[in-house]
Parts: structure tokens; sequence; C-alpha cells
């Protein structure tokens, strides 16, 4: 019978390099997943720097604060709009403004836990 063993992926040797803030994370996620269902596959410093987490932690990070109660249902449908259109929603056009104050809040707080992890600068 053979036997598995989990062995720990090695990590990388090279400096990471935190988001400045969550929102430049937030977006870094979303464009990786989109390029996860495409079919890539992640490769360490494949952008000529490191970033100090795999998407997943961002993933994480966020059901944490959802089964917390701090994000509602309407804060995490706000991230994934504008995450799969690659931009902050524009309180200038009237269809948008409404999801202005959920973006703010939903990252203010969720910088909180990625600065814990080292994440966001």
């Amino acid at each position: 019978m053979t036997r598995f063993v989990f062995v720990h992926r090695p990590l990388s040797q090279s400096p990471t390099t935190p988001f400045d803030n969550a929102e430049e994370a937030w977006f870094w996620y979303a464009r990786c997943l989109k390029a996860r269902r495409d079919g890539a596959r992640f490769k360490d410093s494949a952008g000529g720097f490191q970033r100090p987490c795999e998407p997943d932690d961002i993933y994480r990070a966020l059901l944490t604060l959802r089964r917390a109660g701090v994000l509602s249902a309407i804060h995490i449908a706000t991230l994934g709009r504008f995450g799969c259109l690659d931009r902050p929603p524009d309180a200038r056009r009237e269809y948008e403004k409404d999801f202005v104050r959920p973006w703010d809040e939903a990252l203010d707080r969720l910088t909180v836990p990625l600065k814990a992890r080292g994440i966001v600068a």
C-alpha cells in the first residue's frame, strides 16, 4: 500500500514585496482568479518579484471576516463585481455610486487582517 507524505512547499529565497494597500491586493487576487479560470499555473517570481502570499490567503482572510459577520453579502458582492471589472466603483456614474461606500468599507475591514499577515504594508 502506498503511503502519501505531506511535504510543505519550499518558500522562495527571493525577498517579498507587500502590497501598498488592500485595494491593490484585491485587484491582484481578482486577476489571479481570472488567470486560474483560464488555465494558468503560477510559478515563483513570475512577475520579477515575489508577493508575500498566495491568492488563497486573501480569500481566506475575506472568508474569515464574512463568517465573523464583519463583512456582509453586499460587501462581498461589491468586491466581486468590481474585482472582475478591475477597477473601483466610480461615484460619478449614477448606477455605481451606491457601491462606493460598501467598497470602501470592505477594503477598510480587509486591511486589518492583511496587515497582520504582512500582505499589506
